[in-house]
C-alpha cells in the first residue's frame, strides 16, 4: 500500500477510531445484544487495533494475529458479520476522509483502490479463518457422532455389549461392521451382544447388515447374541421371512446377558 495512505490514516487514527466506534455501536448486532457493553467495547477497540496493526506489519505476522484474533471470538460465538460490517465500515470511512483532503478526484480514485485492495485482503483472511474453524469443528463433530453411533462396550471379562439407537442405513451399517471387528479383537471378547432396543425399524436391509456384521465377528471367534427384540419387530422379522437362526436372539439385554455369561462359563451370584 502507498505510504501515503498508511501516513494518512496513523495522523488521523484517534478520529477515525472514535467515529467508527460510534458507528459499530449504532448497529450492533443482534446476536450480540445480550453482551455487556463493557466486553462489546473492549472488544471493538482490539478489533480497529488489529485492523490499524495490518498497515505497518509484514504478511506473516498480520496473518498470525488476524488467525488469532478470528479463533479466539469465532469460539466465543462472535458471527461472521461483526468482522465484515466493522471492516466496511472502516473502509467507507477512509474513503470520506481521503475525499474530503484531496481535490483531485483521479488520484482519490488510485488511493481508494488501494484501500479497497488492503480491505480485502483482511476480509478474505477473516472469511477464510472463519470457514476452516467451522469445517474443524464440523469435522470434530462428525467424528464423535461416529464414535457414538456405534460403540462396543467391555460389560465383563470376554463380553461386551453394542447398544444401537436409531436408524441403521448402508453408511452406519459398515461402521457397525467396523466397530464390532475391531472392538471384539481390542476387547477379547468371546460373546458380543447387538442391543436393537433403540432401533425402531427392522426390515430386510437392517436385517441383512446385522446378519452380515455377526457373520464377520463368527469369523474371529466371537459369538454373537441379538437382544432388544420387540414383539413387533419380531413380528416384522417373521413376515419378511428374515432367517436369523444362525445366532442366538432373546427379547432383553438382560436375559442376552445371562445367556453370554454361560457361554462364557460365568454366572452371577447373590452375596
Amino acid at each position: 500500500m502507498q505510504p501515503f495512505i498508511v501516513e494518512f490514516i496513523h495522523s488521523r487514527k484517534d478520529e477515525l477510531v472514535e467515529r467508527w466506534l460510534e458507528e459499530l455501536t449504532a448497529v450492533r448486532d443482534k446476536n450480540l445484544e445480550n453482551m455487556s457493553d463493557a466486553v462489546y467495547q473492549h472488544t471493538n477497540r482490539e478489533f480497529i487495533q488489529t485492523i490499524l496493526h495490518t498497515l505497518d506489519a509484514d504478511v506473516e505476522q498480520t496473518g498470525e494475529r488476524l488467525s488469532e484474533f478470528t479463533s479466539r471470538l469465532i469460539k466465543l460465538g462472535w458471527p461472521l458479520g461483526y468482522f465484515t460490517q466493522g471492516l466496511q465500515t472502516f473502509r467507507r470511512m477512509v474513503f470520506e476522509a481521503l475525499a474530503a483532503e484531496e481535490d483531485d478526484a483521479k488520484k482519490v480514485y488510485r488511493l481508494s483502490c488501494d484501500v479497497e485492495e488492503w480491505i480485502d485482503s483482511i476480509i478474505n483472511q477473516f472469511v477464510n479463518d472463519y470457514n476452516g474453524s467451522w469445517e474443524s469443528t464440523i469435522n470434530l463433530q462428525k467424528m464423535a457422532l461416529r464414535e457414538l453411533s456405534a460403540p462396543l462396550i467391555p460389560v465383563f471379562e470376554n463380553i461386551s455389549v453394542m447398544p444401537l439407537i436409531g436408524t441403521i442405513d448402508t453408511e452406519r451399517a459398515r461402521l457397525i461392521m467396523e466397530n464390532l471387528l475391531e472392538g471384539v479383537i481390542e476387547h477379547r471378547s468371546q460373546v458380543v451382544l447387538i442391543d436393537i432396543t433403540g432401533v425402531p425399524v427392522v426390515d430386510t436391509m437392517v436385517a441383512n447388515h446385522i446378519i452380515q456384521a455377526s457373520e464377520a465377528v463368527r469369523l474371529v471367534g466371537t459369538e454373537c447374541i441379538l437382544v432388544g427384540i420387540r414383539p413387533e419387530i419380531a413380528q416384522t422379522i417373521v413376515n419378511l421371512g428374515i432367517e436369523l437362526g444362525k445366532f442366538p436372539t432373546k427379547s432383553s439385554l438382560q436375559k442376552g446377558i445371562e445367556t453370554a455369561l454361560e457361554m462364557t462359563n460365568k454366572k452371577m451370584v447373590d452375596i
